[in-house]
């Protein structure tokens, strides 16, 4: 293995970055201003579409492209309200590249492909991978459950050597990466390129409330847990007074899923945009004891890469 291998990633000439590295799309989070920032460090941003209806999707890949005149994609979150239309507005707008999670994409494949866009999914699974690639996906986002937010079974280190032998298309590995000993690792267990997301957290460029930068820079290796498992959309939060609320009335047999979705609403918003320690969702990746420090979107990519790249060697 020589440093060429990032270089040659075929993600960077599939997207036409300079480094395979991906910027998650954190709802309420993942912003123009954040996606602009990677995607001008080299990578590839990523404007996260989460419950925006068209014109406000709209208004955010407008703004985006004033700030960039590099490649950067949108996330589609497919169970929307509104995926109708921002699946049309991407095509209208002109966006390369889309990644889709929290659904199925096929009624919309075509018509994305048929315009030109490079589609890559987030899939849990390797029979989702599989299904994905059937479906013309260009490339895939592969996510272990150490990833922050909504996620699977499969740990990162169990699903991305299993990935890489079921599918021929190129994939990236995501979750619990967050410095050059993990990219390295990924590169190594068969992914092409890595999608970072808590790390970007405390990007400059982030503009998620204080509260929620100092959660992580004080977060450990146990400072998260999962809730929701009883929704059947488990999510990894950092430990607060919410998540033990949800524990604790997740555990009780007579509460509903309607009562469980209701207490869950806005819970991200409220970390994000107001700080709320009470009823915010921290939504972080277990790996955020290794995110230490607030820098911009440039250093933190270019700083992955020299890392991963002194463990090569010559």
């Amino acid at each position: 293995m020589n440093k060429n291998i990032f270089k040659n990633s075929p993600f960077c000439k599939l997207l036409k970055i300079k480094y395979p590295i991906i910027q998650g799309a954190m709802a309420w989070i993942s912003d123009a201003e954040l996606a602009a920032a990677v995607s001008n460090a080299g990578g590839l941003g990523v404007i996260a579409g989460m419950s925006s209806n068209g014109e406000q999707l709209r208004a955010e890949i407008i703004k985006a492209k004033s700030l960039t005149k590099k490649p950067f994609a949108v996330n589609i979150m497919l169970m929307s309200p509104f995926v109708d239309e921002v699946a049309k507005v991407v095509i209208e707008e002109g966006v390369r590249v889309l990644t889709t999670g929290a659904g199925s994409p096929a009624k919309y494949m075509a018509d994305w492909i048929a315009a030109g866009i490079k589609v890559i999914p987030v899939v849990a699974s390797v029979a989702h991978a599989k299904i994905m690639q059937r479906m013309g996906a260009s490339a895939l986002i592969a996510e272990g459950q150490e990833a922050g937010g909504h996620i699977g079974e499969l740990t990162t280190m169990a699903l991305i050597p299993q990935v890489a032998d079921a599918v021929s298309i190129p994939f990236a590995a995501a979750g619990g990466i967050a410095d050059g000993r993990g990219l390295l690792a990924s590169f190594i267990l068969g992914a092409q390129a890595v999608q970072v997301g808590t790390r970007f957290l405390l990007a400059k460029e982030c503009n998620i409330h204080e509260n929620y930068k100092q959660q992580v820079i004080k977060a450990n290796d146990v400072s998260t847990t999962v809730t929701g498992r009883k929704t059947g959309h488990p999510v990894r939060s950092l430990k607060s007074e919410f998540t033990r609320n949800f524990a604790k009335v997740e555990s009780d047999p007579a509460v509903t899923q309607e009562e469980l979705n209701k207490l869950g609403s806005g819970a991200l918003r409220a970390a994000a945009k107001d700080g709320d320690k009470l009823k915010g969702s921290f939504m972080a990746g277990q790996i955020a004891g290794l995110c230490t420090k607030e820098q911009t979107a440039k250093q933190i990519v270019v700083e992955m890469f020299a890392e991963a790249e002194k463990l090569i060697g010559d």
